[in-house]
């Protein structure tokens, strides 16, 4: 329900200030940027996004060739999503969005380097998260 909220805003935001794109880059592209926007705001006001967590080390490199047949998109989508919203935020943001962690850092009101250090930590819990997938394949297999 909070995700169409935010929509329902970005979409209100668009009509009301449509008169503002200037015909330079995208409209598609002006679309996203509004999107985005209003989601990082609405994140801003309403989610801790700084949640730190304690990372235990891997304890072997996940199979990702295995992990490529063994899990579907939804799992890694899943995953993605059971992230801390501030490791979500700036792995989507970074991954999936295309944005450089200098232009995460603006959007987001952050230093570069805590950008730089949010997707190392998100990429290091999806890693832990992949090897136990990939250990409860084993096991179901066995």
């Amino acid at each position: 329900m909070e995700a169409e909220d935010v929509l329902i805003m970005a979409f209100t935001k668009i009509f009301e200030r449509i008169d503002q794109y200037k015909n330079e880059g995208s409209f598609e592209g002006w679309i996203r940027r509004v999107m985005v926007n209003e989601s990082l705001s609405y994140l801003r006001k309403t989610k801790n996004m700084y949640l730190e967590m304690d990372i235990a080390a891997a304890d072997r490199e996940p199979d990702y060739s295995r992990a490529e047949s063994d899990l579907e998109a939804a799992d890694l989508l899943k995953m993605i999503g059971d992230l801390p919203t501030g490791y979500r935020v700036v792995f989507n943001l970074y991954a999936v969005d295309g944005f450089s962690h200098q232009e995460i850092a603006e959007q987001l009101g952050i230093s570069e380097n805590t950008s730089k250090s949010q997707l190392s930590r998100a990429r290091a819990l999806l890693q832990k998260r992949l090897v136990q997938a990939d250990q409860r394949l084993e096991q179901k297999m066995s």
